[in-house]
């Protein structure tokens, strides 16, 4: 029970339609697991109650919520209400993230719109929700915020919103670790490589016209450690070690999760 007495928003904690567990309801129900209550919130109110089920069932603590990220006041309300619920906020998970769904391009293509989108999605709303997390944190006395990026942020990678949007994630993430390290606020930013949940693979599938099997079959040739795909719960292990007190001296750290992408780059 690494959170015991915890409570936790975890935003995206539902999860594209598709095969298998996304980062975000993986995450959930770790946290879950572990002792934390958690405030499960999607835009899809549907897919976090279902998460929030899966808990419940299992005789943890959560609720669901409906939640735009594209919504200052949205964000807001969520964290009043987590207050609201528990007396406390322990942990924020922003697990958002948006590219092919909306619109993302190559920099010679890419529109306005869906630049702008990717920005909303990804990274103002990231901001939005640790803007109003941070005062509760730092009454407090301590507090965790994590962020999932992605490996596109260090690799190549050809659409220009979703690069752009996870590489500022990181700075982003610096800035708070070393503003809000005197308040006892940690800050910590997770970089998945290449991982077989819903929304990577079936999002895939279905835009490309293609198999899941061929989609999956593709990444996972690209992985170096062997030859296969992570998982959402690889992403949710990772997030409950920086959320846990095993890494209260870690703050400001970019986490790959990615099988090896980071240190493998080009053939032998």
């Amino acid at each position: 029970m690494r959170l015991d007495g915890r409570t936790a928003i975890v935003v995206g904690g539902g999860q594209s339609p598709g095969e298998g567990v996304g980062n975000g309801r993986a995450t959930a129900l770790t946290f879950a697991r572990e002792g934390a209550a958690v405030m499960v919130l999607d835009n899809r109110l549907r897919s976090a109650e279902e998460t929030a089920a899966m808990i419940t069932d299992a005789g943890g603590k959560a609720r669901a919520r409906e939640a735009d990220v594209t919504r200052e006041a949205s964000l807001k309300a969520a964290v009043e209400a987590t207050v609201g619920a528990w007396g406390r906020l322990d942990i924020l998970h922003y697990n958002v993230g948006v590219s092919i769904a909306g619109g993302d391009a190559p920099p010679s293509e890419i529109t306005e719109e869906a630049f702008d989108r990717c920005v909303a999605i990804n990274l103002r709303g990231s901001v939005m929700a640790a803007k109003h997390a941070l005062p509760v944190m730092r009454e407090q006395g301590s507090g965790v915020l994590l962020f999932i990026a992605s490996m596109a942020a260090w690799l190549t990678y050809p659409l220009v919103g979703y690069k752009t949007t996870k590489a500022a994630m990181i700075a982003q993430t610096e800035q708070l670790a070393a503003e809000n390290a005197r308040h006892g606020v940690r800050a910590n930013v997770i970089l998945p490589g290449l991982m077989d949940t819903p929304m990577a693979v079936d999002t895939r599938a279905r835009e490309f016209g293609k198999p899941r099997e061929e989609i999956a079959a593709a990444r996972d040739a690209r992985v170096p450690l062997g030859g296969k795909m992570g998982t959402g719960w690889d992403v949710a292990n990772a997030a409950l070690f920086l959320a846990s007190d095993e890494a209260r001296f870690i703050t400001g750290v970019t986490l790959p999760v990615d099988g090896g992408a980071a240190v493998v780059r080009g053939g032998g």
